[in-house]
């Protein structure tokens, strides 16, 4: 009788201490969770596995959302600068409109040519054109077509790029039999902008490396999700400017635009996607962008 209370108790013991030390692994991932949303971080990702199924499912809710709220906040981000930025193309036009009309039509005047206030009348001509011309192509870029969504082979799209920049070295870890959903034109668009800044930057060698998450959830789950980096060796992108580089008209070359990486955000939201600057180093890399989108392996 002894014996079997001493057993019990030492059996208590042990799932109290158990109990306990669940307890305690909970509280850290709540902490985690609570100091990640504190400081804007919503790509958040705590590990589902050794927890009990009900426990599971609620981790891998917590980390879904996460990832929906950083994609709705990017959305919203997108949006924002959207509506404001037409108002400050309407604005830009309705200005410089007169201004070009004006300009042209003082220099047709005999007393003005040949005269001084030629050169100048000019020079406000050529900059108020070049401004209208910036504005319009602007809007035009910004008002994007609706995507229409496929499954698109993404090693051949990355292969067919590679031919367009036979001067860069590039190292590829994108299995064959990936296929994404997206926009191909879209895509390749984005990918090349990418490239395009890359090269701007003075890199020689460009990275890509695809990986399919959620690979834990394909029980409960018929899609996957698929992150792919785009990494470069070009100049390093300082830290003061990283929050600023998807902010429309937002650029460091003297003869950028600040228009690709914004556009190139949007169009991967239209297709369900996200377009981020990863904090994931790769070696020999000094900035790695990520885009991420929904995808099938055959």
């Amino acid at each position: 009788m002894v014996l079997a209370l001493v057993i019990i108790v030492i059996l208590l013991a042990v799932a109290f201490g158990l109990w306990r030390w669940h307890q305690r692994k909970l509280a850290q991932r709540a902490w985690m969770m609570r100091e990640a949303l504190h400081n804007h971080d919503f790509s958040f990702r705590l590990p589902t596995d050794q927890l009990p199924s009900g426990e599971r499912a609620m981790q891998q809710l917590l980390n879904d959302m996460g990832q929906e709220i950083r994609t709705l906040i990017h959305q919203n981000e997108v949006e924002t600068w959207q509506r404001m930025t037409r108002v400050l193309t309407h604005e830009i036009m309705n200005a410089t409109a007169p201004i070009t009309s004006i300009s042209q039509s003082l220099l047709s005047y005999p007393n003005v040519k040949g005269t001084p206030l030629e050169e100048g009348i000019q020079a406000i001509y050529e900059t108020s054109r070049h401004l209208s011309g910036f504005v319009g192509n602007y809007r035009k870029m910004s008002e994007l077509e609706k995507p229409n969504l496929g499954k698109v082979d993404l090693r051949k799209m990355i292969d067919d790029l590679i031919l367009t920049y036979p001067q860069l070295s590039w190292e590829i870890d994108v299995a064959t039999d990936i296929t994404v959903q997206a926009d191909a034109g879209m895509l390749r668009q984005v990918v090349m902008n990418l490239v395009k800044n890359a090269v701007e930057a003075g890199a020689g060698k460009m990275v890509v490396t695809a990986v399919v998450n959620n690979a834990e959830d394909l029980v409960q789950s018929n899609s996957r999700q698929l992150v792919l980096y785009i990494g470069n060796d070009g100049s390093p992108i300082p830290a003061e400017n990283r929050q600023s580089l998807f902010v429309p008209f937002f650029t460091t070359k003297r003869q950028g635009n600040g228009i690709g990486l914004s556009l190139s955000r949007r169009m991967m939201l239209q297709q369900g996607g996200m377009l981020e600057l990863s904090d994931k180093q790769f070696p020999g890399c000094h900035a790695v962008f990520m885009l991420t989108l929904p995808c099938h392996v055959n």
